[in-house]
C-alpha cells in the first residue's frame, strides 16, 4: 500500500464532508452502558511525540472544547485487534497466557524499528496522525495473522478490515462541530507537521475499552524486541 497516497485520499475526501455538514457523531463515547471490551497489540509514542501531539490537540481545543481528545495515557498506534471489542468479551473467557505465548513467539524473529507521525489525516468521524513505518510492522502483522490462524484460540483477526496503516486516532467528533472552517484551518496547519520519529523496543498486549481509555485498560503484558 502506497500510505501517502492513501492518507492523502482520506484527508480530502473526509474534509470535504465536513466543510458540507457530512460527518458522524459517535454517541457512544459518554455512554454509560458500553461495554465493548476486547485485546488489543499496540504501541505507544515516546514523550517527545506525545508533547507535540498534545500541542496540536490543545489548539484545536481552543477552537472547540467540546469533542474527544485523546490524553497521552491513551494514544496508541494499534499493531493489531486480536479480539476486537465487542459486547460481552471478558478475560475469564481466554487463557491470557497461550496469547502471549503465541505473541512471543513471533516477536522474538524480529527487530526494534522506528515510526513517525507526520501529518494529519482524518475520516468523516474523527482526526488521526498520520503514521510511516519501516517494513517490520507490517511484516509483524502478517507473522500474527499466520500464527494465529493456525490456532484454536478466539481471535478476530481481520474481521472488520485487515490494518495496513500505521495511523493513531487523536480526536472523535462526539457533538456537533462548533468552529468548522477554523478546525478545518488548523488541520491544514498541521496537514504535514512532524510530530516526531520513535524507535518501537516494546509492545503492550491490553485488555480495553473501544477508545483505548486509560480507566479501562488493564496491560496484560509487554513485550521487548
Amino acid at each position: 500500500m502506497n500510505l501517502s497516497a492513501h492518507y492523502d485520499k482520506l484527508y480530502y475526501e473526509s474534509t470535504a464532508k465536513i466543510a458540507k455538514g457530512d460527518y458522524e457523531i459517535d454517541h457512544l463515547i459518554d455512554a454509560q452502558d458500553d461495554h465493548r471490551f476486547g485485546i488489543t497489540l499496540v504501541i505507544r509514542p515516546d514523550k517527545n511525540t506525545k508533547a507535540n501531539i498534545q500541542h496540536f490537540l490543545s489548539e484545536v481545543k481552543a477552537v472547540d472544547p467540546h469533542q474527544y481528545y485523546y490524553q497521552n495515557t491513551d494514544l496508541h498506534l494499534t499493531v493489531m485487534s486480536i479480539i476486537s471489542c465487542y459486547v460481552g468479551f471478558d478475560l475469564e473467557q481466554i487463557d491470557v497466557a497461550d496469547y502471549i505465548e503465541v505473541i512471543n513467539a513471533i516477536l522474538a524473529k524480529h527487530r526494534k524499528f522506528k515510526i513517525q507521525f507526520k501529518g494529519i489525516t482524518a475520516s468523516p468521524s474523527c482526526i488521526l496522525l498520520q503514521g510511516f513505518s519501516t517494513d517490520t510492522l507490517n511484516e509483524i502483522r502478517a507473522d500474527l495473522r499466520t500464527a494465529f490462524k493456525n490456532t484454536d484460540l478466539q481471535q478476530s483477526i481481520d474481521k472488520r478490515y485487515a490494518i495496513q496503516t500505521a495511523h493513531s486516532t487523536v480526536i472523535r467528533f462526539r457533538q456537533a462541530l462548533q468552529n468548522k472552517d477554523q478546525l478545518l484551518e488548523l488541520l491544514e496547519k498541521y496537514r504535514n507537521f512532524d510530530f516526531g520519529t520513535f524507535e518501537v523496543n516494546r509492545l503492550e498486549l491490553v485488555y480495553n475499552d473501544w477508545y483505548q481509555r486509560e480507566k479501562f485498560v488493564k496491560k496484560l503484558h509487554e513485550f521487548h524486541l
